[in-house]
């Protein structure tokens, strides 16, 4: 189990666990959520669509690493395979990448529903929250 030390140079505390940093954010972001149903509907917009715009940006920045570092290494492993420092079996290639597929699709299924039904729960319980969370992501991806 990876362990995270304090910064103090008290040594009579143990070391923190990523499993109580875990469980302390689960717990922070269930309060946030519970608290922000029961704010006024300008605040759920406000927190929506900021959080909405920060989920956005994130994810077109690490979306335009993703996407830089997988091309690049296609043209690289093409280019070494044409000048013949490699040699890629493409058949063995697509046969691990379906086998890796089904195990990722078997293995996130029963998780994606109950997921989804969270989020689903969340926006009717506070569309409008939600209706500024999906703004703000918008914008986020546009503003990237």
């Amino acid at each position: 189990m990876p362990t995270v030390t304090r910064r103090s140079n008290d040594e009579s505390e143990p070391p923190i666990t990523l499993d109580e940093v875990s469980k302390e954010a689960q717990s922070l972001i269930d309060k946030v959520v519970k608290d922000v149903g029961k704010s006024s509907a300008t605040k759920q917009l406000i927190i929506g669509g900021a959080s909405g715009w920060v989920t956005g940006f994130l994810m077109m920045k690490i979306g335009k690493m993703a996407a830089v570092t997988v091309g690049g290494s296609i043209i690289l492993l093409q280019l070494a395979n044409h000048k013949g420092y490699i040699n890629i079996n493409w058949d063995k290639v697509i046969d691990k990448a379906d086998k890796a597929a089904r195990s990722v699709e078997a293995s996130t299924s029963s998780k994606k529903s109950n997921i989804l039904d969270k989020v689903s729960d969340f926006a009717q319980k506070n569309s409008f929250a939600a209706a500024g969370a999906l703004g703000g992501f918008l914008i986020g991806l546009a503003s990237a």
